[in-house]
C-alpha cells in the first residue's frame, strides 16, 4: 500500500503553518544543452568528480564566513481573511471573516544568485504576496518583485534593485552528491536569522507525493519553520539545493530541490515568468519484482505505461497499456524519472520518437509533444462510487468480492458506457487484495493480460491462480483513470 509523508512547508507564518504538495520537475530544452543564465556572474557549474571529504577537512565556518552575505531573509505580505473565532489562515488563503481582510504575513529565505539582485528561494514561501521585503545580510530591507515562479517544482525567483556589488552564493552541481556526503543548511528558521546546520546527505531522488518532483534531497540537517528556500551546501562552499520541506512526522528528515532543477529553469523564468514543461499523457507504473514477474517482462529498465490519456498525444501516438518505452530520440530511458525529465525537456511541438517493446517485440512511435497542464485536482479524485451493494463473498485466496458492472454503477463513477469488467463489492482487511490496495469502486478489466468483462470472468481466472503466483490487476478508478495492482495468491 501507499504511504505518503506528511510534509510540511517552511514558511514561518502568524500561529500556523501550511501544507503543500508538488509536481514534477524538468526542463524546455534537452538537459545537455540548457544553458546557465548566471554563469557569468556566479561561473557556470562545472561538472567534476565529486571529491572524498573527510569531516575533519571540512571547515563549516569558512562556509559560513563566505556564504552567509549572499543568503537573504524574505517577508511576504498579503491580504488573507481569517475565520470568526477560528485559527489564523494558511497563509495568503482568502476565508470569510466579519470584519474583512486583514494583513497576512509568511516569512522564509533565499539567497542571491548573481549580482543584479536575482534572488532564489520557494514558490511557497513567495505565493500569493502583495508585497515582498528582503532583508540582506548587512542589514538593509528592500521591497522586491516577482520574477517567475515554477510551483511544481517549488522555486521562484525574485529581484531586488541594488548596487552590483552585491555577494553572490557559487552555485554546484548537485548530481554530484552522494548519499553520506557532508552538507550544510543556511537560514532563517523561526526568525532567527543566518542559522547554519550540519548533516548528511540521507538519500537523493526521494519522491515524497505520487504526482510530485522525484528528485529530492533528503537530508538531516536540521531544517525548521522560515528555512524554506535557504541553501543546501556541500563540503566545497557550494550551493546544491534549496531548502523546501520537512517532515512532521520525524526529526531530522529535510528534503531539498537540486539546484540542477532550478538551474535549468532559469532562463524560462527569466524570460517568461513561468516554466512550461512537455507533456504527452501517459501515467508510469514502477517495475517492481512483483510485476515484472506477472508480466513476464525481460528487465525492469524502461518506463512501463500503466494508462493513456484519452485524445493526448501519446493516444494519437498510439501508445497502449503495457508498452514499456525503453528510449526517446535515442536517449536511454530506465526508470520513469527518465521519461518525465526527458519529456519535460522538449518544447511543445515537437515531435519525438519513441522505442517501445509491446509483447516484446520492438517499435518506434512518434508524439508530438504538448505543453503540460497545470496542477488540477488528482486524477483519481472523481465521482462517488455506488451505494455500497450487498457483500460478496471474497475468495479466500485473493480476498475480493465482485459482481457485475451495471450501466448505473458505471455512471456513478464517471466511466464510459462502454467499461466492462468486474466491479469490486468488498476487499477482505489484511487479505492479499486489501495488501495490494485494490479498493472497493475499483473495475477490474484484465488479469495478467487476459479481458476481465464480468464477475464470472473474474471467478475463472481467480479459480486457475496458483499459491504465490503474482496476479497482475488492470483496474479502472472512479473518473477513468487505469492502474495496476500486483496481487500475490495466498497458500492454501
Amino acid at each position: 500500500m501507499n504511504r505518503r509523508f506528511a510534509l510540511v512547508t517552511m514558511a514561518l507564518t502568524t500561529g500556523i503553518g501550511f501544507l503543500t504538495g508538488f509536481n514534477v520537475a524538468g526542463s524546455l530544452q534537452p538537459l545537455e544543452s540548457v544553458p546557465v543564465v548566471m554563469a557569468r556572474a556566479i561561473g557556470a557549474p562545472t561538472r567534476r568528480p565529486a571529491e572524498r571529504v573527510q569531516p575533519g577537512a571540512i571547515n563549516f565556518a569558512d562556509i559560513a564566513e563566505a556564504i552567509n552575505p549572499a543568503v537573504v531573509n524574505i517577508d511576504a505580505t498579503s491580504r488573507g481573511r481569517r475565520a470568526q473565532g477560528g485559527l489564523p489562515d494558511a497563509p495568503f488563503e482568502n476565508r470569510p471573516r466579519e470584519r474583512g481582510d486583514v494583513p497576512r504575513r509568511g516569512a522564509g529565505s533565499g539567497f542571491l544568485i548573481d549580482t543584479n539582485g536575482h534572488i532564489l528561494t520557494n514558490h511557497h514561501v513567495v505565493e500569493g504576496a502583495e508585497r515582498i521585503t528582503v532583508k540582506l545580510a548587512d542589514g538593509r530591507s528592500l521591497r522586491a518583485r516577482i520574477v517567475g515562479t515554477d510551483p511544481d517544482a517549488d522555486v521562484a525567483l525574485i529581484k531586488v534593485d541594488a548596487d552590483p556589488r552585491l555577494p553572490v552564493a557559487p552555485m554546484g552541481d548537485s548530481s554530484d552528491l552522494r548519499v553520506g556526503d557532508w552538507v550544510c543548511a543556511i537560514g532563517n528558521p523561526l526568525g532567527y536569522e543566518h542559522t547554519l546546520t550540519v548533516g548528511v546527505v540521507s538519500y537523493k531522488g526521494r519522491k515524497l507525493f505520487d504526482a510530485g518532483l522525484d528528485d529530492y534531497i533528503q537530508t538531516d540537517a536540521a531544517i525548521n519553520f522560515g528555512n524554506s528556500g535557504g541553501p543546501l551546501i556541500n563540503a566545497r562552499g557550494e550551493v546544491i539545493g534549496i531548502n523546501a520541506a520537512v517532515s512532521s512526522r520525524a526529526a531530522n528528515i529535510g528534503f531539498a530541490v537540486p539546484i540542477n532543477t532550478a538551474a535549468g529553469n532559469l532562463a524560462q523564468l527569466k524570460e517568461r515568468g513561468r516554466v512550461v514543461r512537455g507533456y504527452i499523457g501517459v501515467t508510469l507504473r514502477e517495475i517492481d519484482p512483483d510485476l515484472q514477474e506477472s508480466l513476464k517482462l525481460a528487465s525492469s529498465d524502461g518506463a512501463l505505461v500503466e494508462d493513456v490519456s484519452r485524445n493526448s498525444p501519446a493516444d494519437r501516438a498510439g501508445l497502449r497499456t503495457y508498452d514499456l518505452i525503453v528510449s526517446i530520440e535515442r536517449r536511454s530511458v530506465q526508470s520513469n524519472s527518465d521519461l518525465i525529465r526527458i519529456v519535460s525537456s522538449y518544447l511543445p511541438g515537437t515531435p519525438i520518437r519513441l522505442r517501445v517493446l509491446r509483447d516484446g517485440r520492438p517499435m518506434e512511435l512518434t508524439a508530438k509533444v504538448t505543453e503540460r497542464p497545470g496542477r488540477g485536482p488528482s486524477a483519481d479524485a472523481g465521482p462517488s462510487e455506488p451505494p455500497t451493494p450487498a457483500r460478496a463473498e471474497p475468495g479466500n485466496a485473493i480476498g475480493l468480492g465482485v459482481r457485475d458492472l451495471d450501466r448505473e454503477s458505471a455512471r456513478r463513477l464517471g466511466l464510459p458506457r462502454d467499461v466492462e469488467g468486474a466491479l469490486v463489492a468488498y476487499v477482505e482487511p489484511l487479505s492479499p487484495a486489501y495488501d495490494a490496495d485494490l479498493q472497493r469502486g475499483h473495475v477490474i478489466l484484465e488479469i495478467n493480460r487476459q479481458k476481465v468483462r464480468s464477475a464470472a470472468d473474474y471467478e475463472r481466472l481467480a479459480a486457475a491462480s496458483r499459491p504465490g503466483q503474482v496476479l497482475a490487476f488492470l483496474v479502472q478508478m472512479s473518473g477513468g483513470q487505469r492502474a495496476l495492482h500486483t496481487v500475490r495468491v495466498e497458500g492454501q
